[in-house]
């Protein structure tokens, strides 16, 4: 047997189970509890001649339970399952799970005390869900609880709060949790509750100046105040989060020089989980973890290690290994801002060639939203240049310019004003967002391809593996977008990589007559050649290795981003 969550989608009323051709059952006895706390016992299925498929043999009663509260929400959690293999009796493994659940303390307070004390006692979420017939998922949510303080966890078990409302308050700081309870408190406030307390947590830009680690006399944006200034808050969230996170790269480092051996700053809204970790000093290896709030509060956790790392750190302690060395980076092909100018031209080329594959778009963009990206919030591509050269560069080249008009033209189709701006990007304005969803009813489906395009294409990362799957799909000739300049050559200045590239343009005999010759000097031949200048034949349409779809290298050295990036990838898409 083994312990699941499955979604409600990939299950189905078997055709063994007594009441299977009979209408839906009257759940109104257990459909409080679900409600409440879910499906804890878990259902009795079996494969249904597809791993990704299952059949009910137990538990049609609490499957339909939940997909009435699944349909009174608009969303269904997954439920907890047993999945039968060959051998197992449905009876004998149903009646064990029944008496599992049944030595379980009747509430999830009582259970996550249960469960500490275990934990406590050195069993793992592994060995708690194997004990009781749960999964380690429910566990995990039980364990959870520990997060909140212990008047909420009170409540909860006295059934005030419900279990979404305690959810969403195991994911808020302790800040946060003891702000609510004085609005639960008080009979003249209202406590948020379920969305609106998700609402109240992560929504909003108004950010505390309590929470601030720099010093609040040195912040130059605006801080307002309340009626009495007993609250104060900073407008600018952008400019809070530039300063409140060198504040945190400042306590990271100061906790470096301290002699704490790593300090992991976690993202915001990342959960530092002390069951998953063992507590351990510095001199044995402890580590440091930041986290950091969506409201800007900061805790630093001292001495902690993960269940393995501390396992590992033991047995190292007794076996005395040393760790291996690191072998010594070489020296990359490409420097910073070469592979900044070579990036940003190829996603250039790629995304002006797209808007001629509308479909192509439509399929990226499912993609990102399926899966996510370093953009996908939804912002643009900030293009960000290494340097001045690279910029003018950039803002001279023809794919920018033909992206450029053919963004006018759909921010006219759009109704916006703003030619100069992008069109993804929005601060998340619920009526703007009305706005342009009813402007896009009004246009054809041609014109909101259009859109959709640019929007795509606006969210492209610039030095991804996306670029490279797109460019080698479309077959992607980069020649009509892209041309050597000034910014190119300025920035080629390995004797080596313009040796290889004489030779590509001249010949292996020039390339070999001029081998020891400096740079400067190897470049005038080049740009010689392609002119057809002093007396050199012209070589037309000439691209770099880099700058092809599919990229290649001038040599073995590695540090080719792009080359390394379409290697990891090819296998996944067939070229023609």
């Amino acid at each position: 047997m083994q312990l699941a969550h499955i979604p409600i989608d990939r299950l189905n009323i078997s055709a063994v189970n007594m009441r299977h051709a009979k209408r839906p059952p009257d759940v109104s006895d257990i459909l409080p509890s679900v409600r409440a706390r879910g499906v804890l016992v878990p259902l009795l299925v079996r494969p249904n001649g597809s791993p990704e498929s299952f059949e009910i043999v137990a538990g049609r009663r609490r499957y339909f339970a939940a997909k009435s509260v699944a349909d009174e929400r608009g969303e269904a959690e997954p439920l907890p399952c047993a999945i039968m293999e060959d051998g197992d009796d449905a009876d004998a493994l149903e009646a064990s799970l029944i008496e599992n659940i049944a030595r379980l303390d009747p509430d999830e307070v009582s259970q996550w005390e249960t469960f500490t004390r275990l934990i406590r006692e050195g069993r793992t979420v592994a060995d708690i869900a194997a004990t009781f017939g749960l999964t380690e998922l429910l566990v995990k949510r039980v364990l959870a609880l520990g997060d909140l303080l212990p008047k909420i966890r009170e409540a909860y078990r006295r059934e005030e709060i419900d279990a979404e409302t305690a959810r969403y308050l195991t994911m808020a700081s302790k800040a946060q949790q003891k702000d609510w309870l004085a609005l639960f408190a008080d009979p003249e406030q209202y406590a948020p509750r379920g969305y609106q307390l998700k609402q109240w947590l992560f929504g909003g830009q108004s950010i505390s100046t309590k929470v601030a680690l720099f010093a609040i006399e040195d912040y130059p944006g605006l801080i307002v105040s309340d009626l009495f200034g007993e609250d104060s808050y900073f407008t600018d969230a952008d400019l809070f989060w530039e300063r409140q996170n060198a504040a945190i790269a400042a306590r990271r480092d100061a906790y470096l020089e301290a002699g704490w051996t790593q300090v992991n700053a976690l993202e915001p809204g990342q959960h530092f989980h002390s069951w998953d970790h063992e507590k351990t000093p510095k001199k044995k290896g402890g580590k440091v973890f930041i986290t950091v709030s969506h409201r800007g509060e900061v805790e630093c956790h001292e001495g902690w290690l993960s269940h393995k790392e501390a396992r590992r750190a033991r047995a190292k302690g007794e076996g005395g290994e040393e760790a291996e060395t690191p072998a010594k980076p070489s020296r990359p092909e490409l420097t910073g801002p070469m592979q900044n100018y070579v990036d940003l031209h190829r996603h250039a080329a790629v995304r002006a060639a797209m808007l001629d594959h509308p479909g192509v778009a439509l399929r990226m963009m499912v993609a990102h939203a399926i899966t996510g990206s370093a953009l996908w919030q939804v912002r643009p591509e900030p293009q960000r240049a290494a340097n001045e050269t690279v910029a003018a560069s950039l803002a001279g080249c023809k794919a920018e310019a033909a992206f450029a008009e053919n963004r006018r033209e759909v921010f006219a189709l759009i109704g916006a004003p703003d030619e100069d701006g992008t069109i993804a990007g929005g601060n998340g304005d619920d009526f703007a967002t009305a706005r342009i969803f009813a402007c896009l009813l009004a246009l054809s489906d041609d014109d909101v391809m259009r859109v959709l395009t640019i929007v795509m294409a606006e969210t492209l990362e610039a030095g991804s593996a996306v670029i490279e799957a797109l460019g080698n799909h479309l077959n992607l000739d980069i020649g009509p977008w892209w041309q050597p300049d000034d910014a190119f050559f300025d920035l080629l200045r390995d004797k080596e990589i313009a040796n290889a590239i004489l030779a590509d343009v001249a010949g292996k005999n020039v390339a070999d007559g001029n081998v020891a010759e400096k740079v400067k000097t190897q470049k005038k031949i080049i740009r010689d050649c392609l002119a057809g200048e002093n007396g050199r034949r012209q070589v037309d349409n000439w691209l770099p290795r880099w700058m092809k779809f599919p990229a290649e290298s001038y040599t073995t050295r590695g540090g080719f981003r792009t080359a390394d990036q379409w290697a990891r990838v090819r296998s996944l898409f067939v070229c023609e």
